[in-house]
């Protein structure tokens, strides 16, 4: 008899994958989805979007990172500050995965109107719509929706003040 089982669903494999309901309740608590709007000259329009969905914990948690990313099926750990450790995932196709998956499990906490925000956002970049003035500016007027809802730079600039008066 073999001493280690074959069986991709033994109870061994099965401690180890983490629920889906356990990284949703976990998420409604550490998780973070964010969307920045950094002026880059050498963009196009001068400025990039940066939706990123995080989590930090402390680097004693790090199993626990590696686990979620694993779920996930992307994103980078990396250290944050000091002894802190953060899951980060960007770029289209990885938030894709991670719009699809909570999507698929709704997040419970007031953290799902973020979430749907962001979701839109990376909707909108699919479509190409950051690429525009007119989408630009859409997305940072739904970004400063989420989370603290300050404020965002962008929409605060000069060139955007000039170019598209706000209604406030």
């Amino acid at each position: 008899m073999p001493c280690c089982s074959e069986n991709v669903l033994s109870a061994d494999n099965q401690q180890e994958r983490l629920d889906t309901g356990w990284i949703v309740g976990f998420v409604d608590g550490e998780g973070c989805f964010h969307v920045s709007i950094n002026k880059v000259k050498s963009m196009r329009l001068g400025w990039q979007v940066l939706p990123e969905f995080r989590i930090v914990q402390h680097e004693r948690d790090l199993q626990i990172l590696h686990r979620i990313r694993e779920a996930l099926g992307c994103g980078v750990i990396t250290t944050n500050h000091g002894n802190r450790k953060e899951l980060r995932v960007r770029g289209l196709k990885n938030l894709n995965r991670v719009v699809e998956f909570f999507e698929s499990h709704k997040l419970q906490t007031t953290k799902r109107k973020n979430f749907e925000l962001f979701a839109k956002v990376i909707s909108m970049m699919n479509e190409g719509k950051h690429l525009t003035e007119q989408g630009l500016t859409e997305i940072a007027e739904i970004a400063s929706q989420m989370n603290r809802q300050t404020r965002r730079r962008y929409l605060e600039s000069p060139e955007t003040i000039r170019q598209t008066p706000l209604k406030r």
